[in-house]
C-alpha cells in the first residue's frame, strides 16, 4: 500500500500541485514568523546583555524636572558610592528628549525615541557605555556627540554645528564626535544625542542630580556584595538591583513583547491554514472519486478498507511532507525578508544569525504533515468504503440532496447557536460581550460553511436566467455545472467566504471608527493648528508665550494637565486653560452658568462630572493642588463632555502658582482667516523652527487620530492576503480537476457544435459564479459581525454610527470576479484544447 501511495502521488503530481501550494504558505507563514521572533528575541537579549556586561549594580529612581518632590541621585551620594571597597567606576546618568533637525531643518527620527543624555567618562576620560569612531565625547558646554547612524542622516561631521531640540528653545551645539552604540531608542529608528553632564542636568533633571548610577566592580568584588553596599547609601525612593538582574528583567520584557507579535501572524497563519484545509480536502475528494473504479478494484482482489484508507492517508502524508519541506525553506526567507524590511523602515535590529530553534523545525512539519493528513481523512473514509461491485458502476457519482439532509440540520443548528450568541454578545459591553460574539463568531462560520452546499442551488438559481440570457448556452451550462456537485462549490465557495467575512468585518469597524473619529474631531474642535511636542513630553511654558505674539494668532489657549484632590478625597482630572480662549479654540456648549466665570477665577465643569459629585453651579468646593496647598474654588459653569477636555477646567492664573514646570501637552491656536500656508509658516517662525514641535492642521490631527486605524486595516489586509491566495488556488484546483473529470462531456459538447470560445466562457463563468457565490456569504456574514462588534464599543466612542463601506463592499465583488476570471484561465485553455474524438473516448 506504501508504493501504491507513492505511484498515485507521481501520478498525480500535477492535479496536486494546489495544493502543495497551499500547505507551502501555511508553513512558510508559521516557520517564517516562528524564526523571525525567534531572532529578533534573541538579537535583544543579546544587546541588553551586552547592555549591562560592566555593570555590577544598576540604581535607578523615578525623578523628574517636573515634580519637584521626585528626588534623584544627588552628587555627594554618587561620591559615596564611588568610594566603596570594591567598586571599579560609578557613573551617573540623567536622559530626556533631545531631537535633531536634518539639513533641512525636519527632526531624524520619529520623536519618542530620539533621546539626549550625559556622557560620563571615568578616570580614562572614556565612558564605557559608547565606543567613538570620531572625534571626542562632550565634556564642556556648547559641545555635543552623535550617534552614527543620525550623524549618516544629517549629514554631520565633526566640528559642524548642530541645531538640537530639547522641551525648551532649539539650541546650536558644536559636534565633538561620532560614536556607536547599543542604545534600543536608537535601534528603533531614534537618535541619541550626548551632552556634558552638567548641561544633561540642566536640561533632563535638576542641577547636581542624576536620575539613575550604573556601578562597575573591581577584579573579584561580587555584585551581590556589591549590591548589598550600595542599597543603604541610596535614598527612600530608588531602587538597585543587579546588572544581571535588570539584564533578564528587559529580556524577559523582550520576551513580552514578542509574544504578541508572535500570536498575532500565527492568528493568520492558522485562518490561511484553515482555508487551505477546504482546497486539500476537495483536492482529495475529486481523487478519491476519479479513482473509483481502482480502489474498488483494489478492494476486490483482497484490500481491506483499513489499507484503502491507510493508502489515501499516505498520499496525504507525503503532500503535506514534500510541501512542509518547501514551506520551510520559504519561511527561512520570509524571515530574511521581515528583517530587511524592518531596516528599511528604519527600526535597526541588533546583528545575529538566524535562529533556528528544534521546536520551530517539528512545529512546521507538524503543521504541514497534520493540516494535510486531517484535511484527506474524510475523503480517505469514503474511500474505505467504496464495495468492490463499485467497479461495475460509473466512475461519477453526483451528490444527491437527500445525502445532504444530516449535514444541513448540523449546519443549520450550528448557525442558529453561532448566530444567537453574536446578538446576545452585541447585547454586552466591553470584552465579556466580544468573547461571547467570538465564541458565537466561530459557530457562525463553521454553521455556514455546513451550510453552504444547500445554499449554493437557490442562490446560483437566481442568477442563471441573468446568465442564460446574456450568454446564451454557455451560460445556461456554467449555472448546471456550478450547482451540479454541491459538495465540491461549497469547498471551494467556503474558502473565499472566511476570507472575505474577516475582511469586510475589518472593513466595516475601521470605516465606522475612522468616521467617529472624524466626526469627534470635526465636532469639538474649532481651532485651525494643534501644537505639540513630536516626542509626547511636555511643551515648555516659553512656546505659549511665543505662540500669542506670532502674527495672525486669534487666540490661544493650552491643555494644561492638572490633577486635583478635592474635597479632601476624590481626585479628578483638570485642565489648565487660558479664559476667554479655549471656548474660540475648542467646543464648550454649556448647559448651566456661563464660560466668562473662567476670568473671575471660578472653574467650569462637565455635566457628567457635575453629577457624580452632586455638583451644581454657585457650588464651592475645597481643592489639594499638586504642591499640597488647598484652596476654594467656585463652580461657575457646567458644559457638555467634549473629548479633547478634561471634566474639569480651571483658569491657568489660578494654577499657576502651584506648579513648579506646567505639564503643557497641546496648545490650541486660532488664526485670522483659517488655516494657510502663511500662517503655518508664521507659527513655525514664532516656536524657534524647533524640529521637536509639530505643527498640525486639523486634517493633520484627523490623519494622526485615525491614521492608527487606517494602518491596523492595511496590515490585517495583508495579512489576511495570504489566505486569499489559498483561495485562488482553490478555484483553480476545482476547475482544473472538474475539467479532467468532465473530458468526455466536454468532447460531446464540441463533437455537436459549442467552439473554444464559448468553451473557455462556460468553464469561466463557472468559475465567477463560483467565486461571486463565495463572496456573498463572506461579505453577509461579515457584515453582520461587523455590527455585532461595534455595538460592544458603542456606548465608549461619542459619535459612533454603524458605517456600511459600500465602495468597498463593490470592490471586494468586483475582485472575486476577478479571482474567478483569473482562476480560469488555465482550466479554460485546457477546456479548449481538448481533442473531441479523444475525450470522447475518454473514461
Amino acid at each position: 500500500m506504501l508504493r501504491t501511495a507513492l505511484r498515485n502521488v507521481l501520478a498525480h503530481k500535477a492535479r496536486l500541485l494546489m495544493t502543495i501550494l497551499a500547505v507551502m504558505l501555511g508553513v512558510a507563514f508559521v516557520s517564517g514568523t516562528l524564526v523571525f521572533t525567534d531572532t529578533l528575541g534573541h538579537a535583544f537579549r543579546n544587546q541588553s546583555a551586552k547592555s549591562y556586561d560592566d555593570v555590577a549594580v544598576a540604581v535607578t529612581t523615578h525623578a523628574d524636572r517636573r515634580d519637584p518632590k521626585s528626588t534623584g541621585i544627588d552628587a555627594a551620594t554618587l561620591k559615596r558610592i564611588q568610594d566603596l571597597d570594591g567598586v571599579k567606576n560609578a557613573a551617573g546618568r540623567v536622559d530626556g528628549f533631545a531631537g535633531v533637525a536634518d539639513p533641512q531643518g525636519k527632526l531624524i527620527g520619529n520623536g519618542w525615541s530620539n533621546t539626549g543624555a550625559n556622557f560620563a567618562p571615568g578616570t580614562d576620560g572614556k565612558d564605557t557605555q559608547y565606543t567613538f569612531t570620531d572625534g571626542t565625547g562632550p565634556t564642556a558646554a556648547g559641545r555635543i556627540a552623535l550617534d552614527e547612524d543620525t550623524a549618516k542622516k544629517g549629514e554631520y561631521e565633526v566640528g559642524d554645528t548642530v541645531r538640537v531640540a530639547t522641551n525648551g528653545p532649539v539650541k546650536e551645539y558644536t559636534l565633538s564626535g561620532v560614536f556607536t552604540t547599543e542604545d534600543g531608542a536608537v535601534n528603533a529608528g531614534g537618535s541619541l544625542v550626548l551632552f556634558d553632564t552638567a548641561t544633561a542636568q540642566k536640561l533632563f533633571l535638576r542641577p547636581g542630580e542624576f536620575q539613575d548610577v550604573a556601578v562597575s566592580a573591581a577584579p573579584g568584588t561580587s555584585d551581590q556584595s556589591l549590591l548589598a553596599a550600595v542599597k543603604p547609601l541610596l535614598p527612600k525612593d530608588a531602587e538597585a538591583r543587579t546588572g544581571k538582574a535588570l539584564a533578564d528583567e528587559q529580556a524577559e520584557q523582550i520576551e513580552s513583547g514578542l509574544s504578541n507579535l508572535n500570536k498575532l501572524l500565527l492568528a493568520f497563519a492558522g485562518i490561511a491554514l484553515f482555508v487551505g484545509v477546504f482546497l486539500i480536502a476537495n483536492t482529495f475528494t475529486m481523487l478519491v472519486a476519479q479513482r473509483t473504479k481502482e480502489l474498488a478494484l483494489m478492494r476486490a482482489v483482497g484490500a481491506s478498507r483499513r489499507q484503502v484508507k491507510r493508502s489515501v492517508l499516505l498520499e496525504a502524508a507525503v503532500v503535506g511532507l514534500i510541501a512542509s519541506v518547501v514551506g520551510f525553506a520559504l519561511g527561512l526567507g520570509l524571515a530574511t525578508a521581515l528583517r530587511s524590511a524592518m531596516s528599511l523602515i528604519g527600526g535597526k535590529i541588533p546583528a545575529g544569525p538566524l535562529v533556528v530553534a528544534p521546536v520551530t523545525v517539528l512545529a512546521a512539519f507538524a503543521v504541514g504533515v497534520v493540516i494535510t493528513v486531517l484535511a484527506a481523512w474524510l475523503p480517505a473514509r469514503r474511500a474505505a468504503k467504496i464495495p468492490p461491485v463499485a467497479a461495475m458502476n460509473s466512475l461519477h457519482a453526483v451528490a444527491t440532496v437527500k445525502s445532504l439532509v444530516l449535514r444541513n440540520s448540523i449546519g443549520a443548528l450550528l448557525t442558529l447557536a453561532g448566530g444567537a450568541a453574536v446578538v446576545g454578545g452585541a447585547a454586552q459591553s466591553g470584552s465579556n460581550g466580544q468573547l461571547l460574539i467570538a465564541g458565537g463568531a466561530f459557530l457562525a462560520l463553521i454553521g455556514v460553511i455546513v451550510l453552504i452546499p444547500l445554499l449554493s442551488r437557490p442562490v446560483i438559481a437566481l442568477v442563471r436566467p441573468a446568465l442564460r440570457r446574456l450568454f446564451g448556452v454557455s451560460g445556461k451550462l456554467a449555472a448546471q455545472n456550478a450547482v451540479r456537485n454541491p459538495r465540491r462549490t461549497g469547498a471551494t465557495a467556503s474558502a473565499l467566504a472566511i476570507g472575505l467575512t474577516l475582511v469586510t468585518g475589518i472593513s466595516v469597524l475601521g470605516v465606522t471608527l475612522g468616521r467617529a473619529v472624524d466626526n469627534v474631531t470635526t465636532d469639538n474642535i474649532r481651532a485651525d493648528y494643534m501644537i505639540s511636542m513630536a516626542s509626547g513630553d511636555a511643551l515648555d511654558e516659553s512656546a505659549l508665550t511665543a505662540l500669542e505674539k506670532a502674527d495672525g494668532v486669534t487666540a490661544v489657549s493650552p491643555q494644561q494637565a492638572l490633577w486635583l484632590t478635592v474635597d479632601g478625597d476624590r481626585g479628578v482630572s483638570a485642565s489648565g486653560v487660558t479664559p476667554g480662549a479655549v471656548e474660540k479654540v475648542l467646543t464648550v456648549d454649556t448647559v448651566a452658568g456661563s464660560l466668562d466665570a473662567l476670568g473671575r477665577g471660578e472653574i467650569a465643569v462637565s455635566d457628567k462630572t457635575a453629577a457624580s459629585h452632586g455638583w451644581k453651579t454657585g457650588d464651592t468646593v475645597t481643592v489639594t493642588y499638586q504642591d499640597d496647598r488647598k484652596g476654594r474654588l467656585k463652580v461657575g459653569a457646567l458644559f457638555t463632555d467634549n473629548e479633547f477636555l478634561s471634566p474639569v477646567l480651571v483658569p491657568r492664573d489660578v494654577v499657576a502658582p502651584h506648579e513648579g514646570r506646567p505639564d503643557i501637552r497641546e496648545i490650541w491656536v486660532k488664526t485670522e482667516g483659517g488655516a494657510s500656508a502663511a500662517h503655518e509658516q508664521a507659527l513655525v517662525d514664532a516656536l524657534g523652527d524647533n524640529p521637536g514641535m509639530s505643527v498640525m492642521d486639523r486634517q493633520d490631527i484627523r490623519d494622526m487620530f485615525g491614521g492608527g486605524i487606517n494602518l491596523a486595516m492595511n496590515i490585517m489586509y495583508g495579512l489576511l492576503a495570504m489566505a486569499l491566495i489559498i483561495a485562488v488556488l482553490g478555484v483553480v484546483n476545482t476547475l482544473a480537476m472538474s475539467v479532467f473529470e468532465r473530458q468526455q462531456e466536454i468532447g460531446m459538447l464540441r463533437a455537436i457544435g459549442l467552439d473554444r470560445r464559448r468553451v473557455k466562457r462556460m468553464i469561466r463563468l463557472e468559475a465567477v459564479v463560483i467565486s461571486l457565490f463565495g463572496a456573498v456569504v463572506g461579505i453577509g456574514l461579515g457584515l453582520f459581525l461587523g455590527w455585532a462588534i461595534g455595538q460592544t464599543v458603542a456606548k465608549e466612542i461619542p459619535e459612533y454610527v454603524l458605517v456600511v463601506p459600500w465602495g468597498r463592499i463593490a470592490v471586494f465583488l468586483l475582485l472575486a470576479g476577478l479571482v474567478g476570471v483569473l482562476a480560469a484561465l488555465w482550466p479554460a485553455r485546457s477546456a479548449a484544447k481538448l481533442n473531441m474524438l479523444t475525450a470522447i473516448k475518454t473514461e
